[in-house]
């Protein structure tokens, strides 16, 4: 009689761990799943626009007409179409039939100018802020809205880990080994429910490298914690680094230019002695180019003009913005604009572990590592939408007809709840800052307001 007691209450306990589980998801679904939609969304729009055309704005290709005119002369047709404009950057076409790209300051804006690079003609001028990858870019990461935007943006993708954590929880431990086969019989609310485990459980870990990798752009996990500890080491050029300016400087409006490892690390200084021998002089833009085509630079590739007396000339290849698609081929080369000596000349091999982790983890989330990687992740996208939709469906039909309340799972009853969720809310809080603030202000909103409040327990229940 004991052992059944026992067995009993073991039975119990297992009961209420499941449905404290069940609520928790429920939670971080109700804040999370309207972020997930608008991150899969842009995230869509942007890969399957970068097959199209690059960030720099929609713009066809050009006939092949002998051979380019010299890139200052094409740089001078850009100039003149933009008034009071200052070049800022060249962009190298990717290819012989494309056009070549100049981005302009303009006051406080950037404006992004394509040139054809046979005849000179201008064929485009937009913001920069203003072509669809970087509006798109802007919602995805910061909800147009600023820090406040990256901060809540943080907080969900934070939250997702539990959402992911949680349902695979709920599933695995109903259904065993048959948490990977959808029941192909089931009808109606059945049916959605074991699409959404079956694919949500296929998808977890790819949907968490996802979160990962776009939390390390974010302004607090990412800025603050994981890219301070995994910067390029400035201490091997001490000599050379010695700029007030990060490498993040060199970045324009919403779009990261600069490889991630870099965006913290001083920019080195023209004028010294230090440095191999580069460009020869005179050191000029087309100059710096012909050398750059002469020591590997290939296809598409970015050049930025000095800025001050002590700014320098930087040639770069990065793989996250579509220069190329692996980030093995990360280059970023700095020369002296006095002397054209080469400053300094990092590539993947002078990243630390984590940069280099980084690097493919941003190419492998954009879906630029060649067509495999797009396949593979419009496949996944496609599934993390659908499990979204199929939550909403699913929570819906559950609802009583007519109910004007959320209908969340039933909070357990003489439970010690608060040690798990203290435990949880700990390590995430330790781990990912604004998702554990999230998750406290959660429990604390659920367990001290909602369920003493007889209005509120009701709406909620």
């Amino acid at each position: 009689m004991s052992e059944q007691n026992s067995s009993l209450s073991t039975t119990e306990r297992t009961q209420r761990y499941y449905f404290a589980a069940w609520r928790w998801h429920f939670y971080a679904g109700l804040f999370v799943i309207p972020f997930l939609i608008m991150l899969t969304v842009t995230g869509l729009i942007m890969m399957v626009s970068a097959q199209q055309f690059n960030q720099m704005g929609l713009v066809g290709d050009v006939v092949i007409t002998g051979e380019p005119l010299p890139i200052s002369h094409q740089a001078k047709q850009a100039l003149a179409a933009v008034p009071n404009g200052k070049l800022d950057r060249y962009v190298a076409p990717e290819a012989a039939n494309r056009p070549a790209f100049f981005a302009i300051k303009q006051g406080k804006a950037v404006m992004n100018v394509a040139v054809d690079p046979y005849n000179g003609d201008v064929l485009n001028v937009i913001d920069k802020t203003q072509t669809l990858y970087a509006i798109t870019n802007d919602i995805h990461g910061e909800l147009l809205i600023g820090d406040f935007g990256d901060w809540m943006v943080e907080a969900a993708s934070s939250m997702t880990i539990l959402l992911i954590v949680t349902g695979l929880y709920l599933w695995l431990s109903k259904m065993g080994w048959r948490s990977f086969v959808p029941e192909l019989a089931a009808k109606g609310r059945a049916a959605w429910k074991s699409w959404h485990g079956v694919l949500g459980t296929w998808i977890s870990l790819f949907l968490l490298l996802f979160v990962l990798s776009g939390l390390a752009w974010a302004g607090v996990w990412g800025g603050k914690f994981v890219q301070p500890w995994s910067s390029f080491p400035v201490e091997r050029k001490a000599k050379l680094w010695s700029s007030d300016m990060t490498h993040a400087s060199l970045n324009h409006g919403p779009l990261d230019e600069v490889p991630w490892g870099l965006e913290l690390t001083p920019m080195p200084i023209s004028g010294t002695t230090e440095g191999a021998p580069g460009v020869p002089k005179p050191v000029a833009l087309d100059s710096v180019v012909q050398w750059a085509a002469a020591n590997g630079f290939v296809g598409q590739y970015k050049v930025t003009l000095p800025r001050g007396e002590k700014g320098v000339y930087t040639v770069s290849v990065d793989g996250r913005n579509e220069d190329s698609v692996s980030p093995e081929k990360d280059r970023t080369l700095h020369l002296d604009q006095y002397s054209g000596n080469v400053l300094a000349d990092i590539r993947y091999g002078d990243y630390p572990l984590l940069a280099k982790t980084m690097a493919w983890g941003i190419g492998l989330h954009k879906g630029m590592a060649g067509t495999w990687n797009f396949i593979l992740n419009l496949v996944l996208l496609s599934m993390i939408l659908f499990t979204c939709i199929s939550g909403i469906v699913m929570w819906w039909k559950r609802r009583p007809t007519g109910a004007g309340r959320l209908v969340a799972p039933p909070l357990p009853q003489d439970m010690p709840l608060w040690k798990g969720a203290f435990l949880v809310a700990l390590f995430i809080s330790m781990a990912f800052p604004l998702g554990g603030l999230t998750l406290l202000a959660v429990i604390a909103v659920d367990l001290l307001i909602v369920t003493r409040i007889p209005a509120l327990k009701k709406a909620f229940s």
